[in-house]
C-alpha cells in the first residue's frame, strides 16, 4: 500500500503534530489532526512564542537604560522611570496573545492549504489503530490537565471514532505543580497564567532557575519589577554549561535581581495582596506574585494509551525510539510528551522522523548531538553538541577554547560587555564537535558552529572561511584558529 492509500491521525497539534500532518500530507496520505486547545499547542500560545516576545519586549526597553553609556541623551523628555520608559503590562500582554493567535491562525492556514482536516476536540486511543474522538470539548484552564472523557468539563457535541493506519501522540506538556503550592491564577502563577496580568508585579518571586525560570526573571526584571528568583541549586541554569551559567548570574545579580542559591522551596501561600514562599530551612520570602517554573508533566493520562498497549516511562512520558515509534507497532510519538527534549525543534523533527518512517520516505534516525538550543536570557546562551562537562568527564577527548566578546571590536562598538564563545575539537582530527555561545543573539551566532558539528568540519576548514570585520562571528573563527595550534 502506497503512501497515497494511507490514512493517519495526530493527537496533538503543537509543533510534532503539526509538523507531523504537513509531513504526511505532503506524501499523499490522508491526514486529521485533533486539537483540544488550539494550533500550535502551548509552544505558541502559552510558552514558547509568549515568553520571547515578552523577553524581546524587556530587551527593547533594556536599550533605553543602556543609552547613557553610549552617549546618546533623551533631552527634554518628558517620561516617567528609571529607564525613561515603563512597561504597560496589560498592554504588553494584549499584544503578545494577538502575536500567538496569529501564529495559531497561520498554522491552520498552512494545514487547510495542505488539505489535513483538523478537529477540535479530545482524542483517545482505543487501539492501536482506533482514536475516540470528543468533539467540542471545552479547553481547560491555562496548568490543568485535561479532564477524562465523561467529566462534568466535557460538553462534547458529537463523539466518534476514527481508524487510521499510523497514530502519531504529540499531545505535550503542562507545568508541574505541588500540593503545597498550589496555582490561583491571581498571585501564584505558571507560566500559562501570566498572559493575564493586567498589572505588573511589585515583587516577583521565581521558583525555580532552570530554563523557563532563568528567562521569565530576566524578563520581568527588564521591564523594571523587582525580582527574586529562588534556585535549588549552587547556580542558575544547573543543567547548561557552567561558565555560561556563571556569566548569566553574575549578570542578574548586578542589574539587581536577588539570587537564593541552595533554596528549596518548600510550600506557598497567599497572604493579603501578596504571597509568602517559606523555604526547606524555615526562611520565608515575601513577594506580591509568585511564578512556579518547577518543570512540567506529560498530558499522557486518560488517552487509553497503556491500555493500548503503548509503553510508558515512570514519569509518565511516552517512550519512542530514534524513529519515534512507540511499544505498539503502527502508533508514534513526537514531542515534549516524549521527553526526549523539550525542545519546539526537536518535537518537530520527531513528527517528520515518524512519518517519514511510518509512510516509508527517506529517513534518517533523530541525532540528537547536532541539536542547538538557545536560552533567550540576556546575555543568551546558545549551545550545540558535545559539552564542556562530556569533556571534563573524559566521555570526549576534545579541547576547548574560550575568547571573551570584550575582547571582540564589534562587541565594545555595541556596549558588550558580558559573553564569550567556546569551541570544542577533537584532539588528532581537530573535528568541531561542539561550541557555546554568551552573547547578544547567540541563538544566531550558534548557527556556523553547528554547521561545523553536522558537517564533521575541522577547525582549519572552519577558519578559512572569511567572516566580517567588525563582527561578533569573528570570534568564532579566532577561536578555531587558536585551536588549530593544539592539533596533534
Amino acid at each position: 500500500m502506497s503512501a497515497a492509500n494511507k490514512s493517519v491521525i495526530v493527537v496533538g497539534g503543537g509543533p510534532g503534530g503539526y509538523e507531523a500532518a504537513l509531513g504526511a500530507a505532503q506524501l499523499g496520505a490522508e491526514v486529521t489532526v485533533v486539537e483540544r486547545a488550539g494550533l500550535g499547542g502551548a509552544a505558541v500560545l502559552t510558552d514558547c512564542v509568549p515568553s520571547k516576545a515578552l523577553i524581546a519586549t524587556a530587551d527593547f526597553m533594556d536599550r533605553f537604560s543602556a543609552a547613557k553609556r553610549i552617549g546618546v541623551h533623551f533631552d527634554g523628555a518628558n517620561v516617567p522611570g528609571d529607564q525613561g520608559v515603563t512597561a504597560h503590562i496589560s498592554d504588553v500582554n494584549q499584544r503578545i496573545m494577538a502575536l500567538a493567535q496569529a501564529q495559531s491562525r497561520d498554522i491552520a492556514e498552512r494545514l487547510e492549504s495542505a488539505g489535513v482536516d483538523v478537529v477540535q476536540g479530545a482524542g483517545r486511543l482505543l487501539g492501536p489503530s482506533t482514536v475516540e474522538v470528543v468533539e467540542g470539548v471545552d479547553v481547560p484552564a491555562s496548568g490543568e490537565e485535561p479532564a477524562p472523557h465523561g467529566s462534568d468539563q466535557d460538553t462534547a457535541t458529537a463523539t466518534r471514532q476514527i481508524e487510521a493506519d499510523v497514530v502519531i501522540v504529540a499531545t505535550g506538556t503542562r507545568p508541574r505543580v505541588m500540593d503545597t503550592a498550589m496555582p490561583d491564577g491571581e498571585r501564584i502563577l505558571t507560566w500559562q497564567h501570566i498572559w493575564g496580568l493586567r498589572e505588573l508585579p511589585e515583587h516577583l518571586v521565581v521558583v525555580g532557575s532552570g530554563v523557563t525560570g532563568a528567562e521569565l526573571a530576566h524578563a520581568y526584571l527588564g521591564l523594571g519589577c523587582r525580582v527574586t528568583l529562588i534556585s535549588s541549586r549552587d547556580r542558575v541554569l544547573p543543567g547548561e554549561d557552567g561558565d555560561a551559567a556563571n556569566v548569566v548570574e553574575e549578570v542578574f545579580r548586578r542589574r539587581g535581581m536577588a539570587v537564593l542559591n541552595r533554596s528549596r522551596m518548600a510550600a506557598v501561600r497567599r497572604e493579603g495582596d501578596g504571597v509568602v514562599v517559606t523555604l526547606e530551612d524555615g526562611r520565608e520570602v515575601e513577594g506580591s506574585h509568585c511564578l512556579l517554573a518547577v518543570g512540567s508533566i506529560p498530558n499522557t493520562g486518560e488517552m487509553g494509551l497503556e491500555e493500548a498497549g503503548v509503553t510508558l516511562s515512570r514519569s509518565g512520558h511516552i517512550q519512542v525510539d530514534r524513529v519515534s515509534r512507540t511499544s505498539v507497532q503502527g502508533v508514534y510519538a513526537a514531542g515534549d510528551c516524549t521527553g526526549v527534549l523539550p525542545l519546539a525543534s526537536v518535537a518537530a523533527m520527531q513528527g517528520r522522523i515518524a512519518v517519514a518512517h511510518a509512510l516509508g520516505d527517506a529517513v534518517a534516525p533523530l541525532a540528537l548531538g547536532r541539536v542547538s538550543s538557545n536560552i533567550f536570557t540576556d546575555p543568551e546562551i546558545a549551545t550545540v553538541g558535545a559539552t564542556q562537562a562530556d569533556i571534563d568527564s573524559g566521555r570526549v577527548d576534545a579541547r576547548a577554547v574560550m575568547l571573551p566578546l570584550s575582547k571582540n571590536p564589534r562587541a565594545k562598538m555595541q556596549n558588550v560587555q558580558d559573553g564569550f564563545v567556546k569551541i570544542f575539537a577533537k584532539k588528532g582530527s581537530s573535528t568541531i564537535v561542539g561550541g557555546v555561545v554568551v552573547g547578544p543573539r547567540a541563538s544566531e551566532l550558534i548557527f556556523p558552529i553547528a554547521l561545523a558539528v553536522a558537517n564533521r568540519l575541522n577547525v582549519d576548514q572552519f577558519s578559512a572561511t572569511f567572516t566580517v570585520y567588525p563582527s561578533l562571528s569573528g570570534s568564532l573563527s579566532e577561536a578555531a584558529r587558536q585551536l588549530h595550534a593544539f592539533s596533534d
